[in-house]
């Protein structure tokens, strides 16, 4: 894993705390990482930890503001800056002399240049902190989306940050603590507020934000957000803008000095990004795009279609390595592995997550890093261009939650009494949502399902993507694997967001928007394919196999988890499907149960009702 880590006092010199500083960062040690770089200075003490030869570090960018060093600030770095390109010449032009290739440094020649309105800049996935000598002030810094984590929390004064939890739990001041907020947040799925954290007081830097710390204390400002504006292009010539927009986040996409493979599962997503890669690949004269898939052992006997899941993946996929010419592999899970990596995926994330859902990314991950150090992936399109069933229901008739959480009827059924006297899930719920309503940009004039579907969209790219989002970077970090997303390109959101709804389901198919832009690449049964979900386990060893894990703990008095759950409704789940719905809602809960309770005896994590 890598990223960034390090804390702040304005009270101690931290030029001695060396060993607490490496523990942090060292939580973010993975295979094929060089040597983490680490900065110790009187008032910050600041490290990094990226992969070996990536852009990202590598060139001791981190040291710049070292004792005797005349810089004025000091950058920590995760991620990738993918216009970096342009603004390195722009900045080379106002005699900025750069000394390597590494983002960490480009993101301090901006700062120093522009200030804040550095952040403004730059197009990418990234999380930073900036600690200025000059004010004594810590800057943390998160992309537009949250594409990449940050953490922090103020503890008697100092400031704690990192890119995982684990990172600032390493340090003695925090301890691992989990009140009915945070449980809230677990307990759901896709509808945790922006900025909360799971952990007690350990909150995440919101997507566009900027959190400024000095002796007076914190203020967070927002640097970007979407805006409601008539959408100024008729039909064809959105369909042309969104195929130049994606094609030049792709082309930026690509740039890289390490092997970089692309994602497919012969969705209209991942094909279409597939597709535009391998053509532009090819003009640069590079050779066959290399792609991966994922299915499961038995999984053509196995598949039972559902809402999120109507065709499996494979014959899809084979049409488009075909018809694009890709060198294909087909990764291939067996459902023992599902079961017994299930503590992989949860110290992937420090904290429970979605069962299978994890684990099988998490695989998938696992043998692209044994062939590529970065991978391109379609996540995203969905979000924007409203590919989930429950767009065109709420176009036709529209509820008051969140449309992903519809016919969830009592969320507190599965917790233990104990816990249902202090947490109420479905009042969460509704006061989440009311506020992430009222975030909504409005335009003025509009109404009807055009409103309506505004809303649906701001709710989908502040509360569901961002599950995904983490999911993904929490997965590919466990491996070394950096994933680019380019449908998460700030620019394309920003067009796509006043598209008008009529127009995303161009020719009245789901996401027609998209299947217009890429139809001339691709066969006509994936341009038409209909939207199927990411695979879930659904072998009846996988099954099984979670039943005998779930009983062992519930049968065990000792088990820290039966405070939390309802031990007799978790045996009753034990017996039937109920808990494999094939929706997001309710999440996992036997998986969950299992991941619970390694959760809360692995990090030693402290109930705080």
């Amino acid at each position: 894993m890598c990223g960034i880590a390090g804390w702040v006092d304005w009270e101690a010199d931290l030029t001695a705390r060396g060993a607490t500083l490496a523990s942090m960062v060292g939580t973010m040690a993975c295979p094929g990482t060089d040597v983490p770089r680490r900065l110790l200075s009187p008032r910050a003490a600041l490290g990094e930890c990226g992969p070996a030869g990536r852009r990202s570090g590598g060139d001791g960018a981190v040291t710049e503001a070292g004792p005797g060093s005349p810089e004025p600030a000091v950058v920590v770095f995760d991620g990738e800056i993918h216009n970096g390109g342009e603004l390195r010449s722009e900045l080379e032009r106002r005699g900025c002399v750069f000394r390597g290739a590494s983002d960490t440094e480009l993101v301090l020649r901006a700062y120093l240049t522009w200030g804040e309105g550095a952040f403004d800049r730059f197009a990418g996935m990234y999380a930073f902190a900036v600690w200025d000598t000059r004010s004594q002030a810590l800057l943390l810094v998160r992309d537009r989306l949250g594409i990449k984590p940050l953490y922090w929390t103020r503890r008697d004064g100092r400031i704690l940050f990192g890119s995982r939890p684990r990172a600032v739990l390493a340090h003695p001041l925090f301890p691992a603590e989990v009140d009915a907020e945070g449980l809230a947040a677990l307990f759901t799925v896709a509808i945790k507020p922006p900025g909360a954290g799971v952990y007690r007081d350990l909150a995440e830097v919101r997507p566009g934000h900027v959190v400024r710390v000095d002796r007076t204390g914190a203020r967070q400002r927002r640097y970007w957000r979407l805006r409601a504006e008539p959408h100024p292009d008729d039909l064809p010539a959105t369909v042309a803008e969104v195929r130049r927009l994606l094609g030049a986040a792709i082309g930026e996409q690509l740039v890289t000095d390490v092997p970089l493979v692309a994602l497919l599962s012969g969705g209209i997503d991942s094909s279409a990004i597939v597709a535009l890669a391998a053509r532009r690949a090819a003009a640069r004269g590079g050779g066959r795009l290399a792609t991966y898939s994922l299915d499961f052992a038995g999984g053509e006997e196995d598949f039972r279609p559902d809402a999120l899941h109507v065709s499996r993946d494979a014959p899809f996929v084979r049409a488009v390595t075909d018809h694009v010419g890709t060198d294909h592999t087909e990764v291939v899970v067996a459902a023992p592995s599902l079961v017994d990596e299930l503590g992989t995926a949860l110290r992937a994330r420090d904290m429970p997550g979605v069962g299978d859902l994890d684990v099988s990314l998490l695989l998938l991950f696992r043998e692209v890093r044994e062939h590529a150090a970065v991978a391109l992936s379609g996540e995203g399109a969905d979000d924007l261009f409203g590919g989930y069933p429950w767009f065109r229901a709420e176009a036709e008739r529209a509820t008051t939650n969140f449309p992903w959480s519809q016919g969830v009827t009592d969320r507190n059924a599965q917790l233990s009494p104990e816990l249902r006297a202090v947490l109420d899930l479905d009042a969460y719920v509704a006061d989440t949502y009311a506020d992430a309503l009222a975030e909504v940009p409005r335009l003025e004039g509009e109404s009807g399902a055009d409103r309506r579907l505004r809303e649906v969209f701001h709710l989908q790219l502040t509360r569901f993507l961002p599950f995904l989002l983490d999911r993904q970077d929490r997965m590919s970090r466990a491996n070394g694997l950096a994933v680019r997303l380019p449908f998460c390109d700030h620019r394309l959101v920003e067009y796509l967001w006043n598209v008008p709804w009529e127009f995303k389901r161009a020719g009245g198919r789901d996401k027609g928007l998209l299947r217009s832009a890429v139809a001339d690449l691709l066969p006509p049964e994936v341009v038409e394919r209909p939207k199927s979900g990411f695979p879930v386990g659904q072998s009846p060893a996988y099954l099984e196999g979670v039943r005998r894990a779930v009983r062992e703990i519930v049968d065990d008095p000792s088990s820290p988890v039966l405070g939390l759950v309802d031990a007799r409704a978790v045996r009753s789940m034990v017996d039937s499907d109920a808990w494999f719905s094939g929706t997001f809602t309710p999440p996992p809960w036997l998986p969950r149960v299992i991941q619970l309770d390694q959760w809360l005896r692995e990090y030693r994590v402290a109930v705080v009702l």
